[in-house]
């Protein structure tokens, strides 16, 4: 019930509306709760089924979705945003549907919170006590948090800072040009990375972001065939990773690329004394 009453507490203050909790409310949600919580063994927000002031949780066949009004601005009431969560192979990771375009073209991951200063979006979410990384794909948003705190916790949070970003009509970025462009295939590329970079994004990237992550291209070593590639979003951390980057991702490039003899996996840290990311790419 703690955790009911703090939801609503929590998303009051972020889309300004005060929560008016009547004790009728008070019986009815603590009858759901209990319900619920008899047929699961747990109890969590899904297991809320009371609406309230515009706005409700749901719990269907693994989909976590929450329909609540935007913030009120200017006096009038913005439409409601629908938002779905869905589960990645990684367990401290969510992904988010906000049901508009997130990404345009590529996609962005923030590793940290000095990373994100050039997203608001990004930046609004690090805020959130738990939150550990963000990833932006094409229409959703990954977000991946400290493994002592519950997404009970913290689904709710997330909703609100989502939605008061679209509902602020806010750019993703702050400069256009921070948007990534790895796979990009430029004029000085030779026909090698060129063949690399295109079945990165037609064949490799679109698996990998159906789970909530990404790749990103970080070079090609011509004298040894390495393909450098960074983890993003989902993917970076997950258990199943390493298996997805050498039985997958090498095995297609070395299939289709001949010069290609393997793939290594760069991490945040992997860093020169200069500070810059280790990778070689072909001249």
């Amino acid at each position: 019930m703690a955790t009911w009453i703090r939801a609503v507490q929590v998303l009051g203050r972020r889309v300004g509306v005060r929560p008016m909790v009547q004790e009728g409310e008070r019986v009815a949600a603590r009858r759901l709760i209990t319900k619920s919580a008899s047929k699961d063994g747990g109890l969590g927000v899904g297991a809320v089924g009371v609406m309230h002031q515009g706005w409700s949780f749901s719990d269907r066949s693994g989909l976590d979705t929450l329909l609540m009004p935007s913030v009120l601005e200017r006096g009038m009431q913005r439409r409601g945003m629908f938002i779905q969560v869905e589960s990645t192979p990684n367990p401290q990771s969510l992904m988010f549907y906000p049901g508009k375009p997130v990404m345009e073209v590529g996609s962005s991951d923030f590793p940290n919170a000095r990373t994100a200063m050039s997203s608001p979006l990004a930046k609004a979410l690090f805020i959130v006590d738990g939150v550990v990384r963000v990833f932006f794909g094409a229409d959703f948003v990954t977000v991946t948090k400290a493994e002592e705190v519950s997404w009970d916790v913290l689904k709710p949070e997330i909703f609100a800072v989502i939605m008061d970003f679209y509902a602020m009509k806010q750019p993703l970025f702050y400069d256009a040009k921070s948007q990534a462009l790895d796979t990009a295939i430029n004029e000085d590329d030779d026909e090698t990375v060129a063949m690399i970079k295109e079945l990165l994004e037609t064949r490799i990237r679109p698996a990998v972001q159906d789970d909530g992550g990404d790749i990103e291209f970080r070079g090609f070593n011509a004298e040894t065939g390495i393909v450098s590639l960074k983890m993003q979003g989902a993917c970076s951390g997950c258990p199943s990773s390493a298996v997805t980057l050498k039985s997958g991702i090498e095995n297609m490039l070395m299939h289709y690329v001949s010069e290609v003899k393997g793939v290594e996996e760069v991490h945040d840290g992997d860093t020169d004394d200069e500070g810059e990311v280790q990778t070689s790419e072909a001249g």
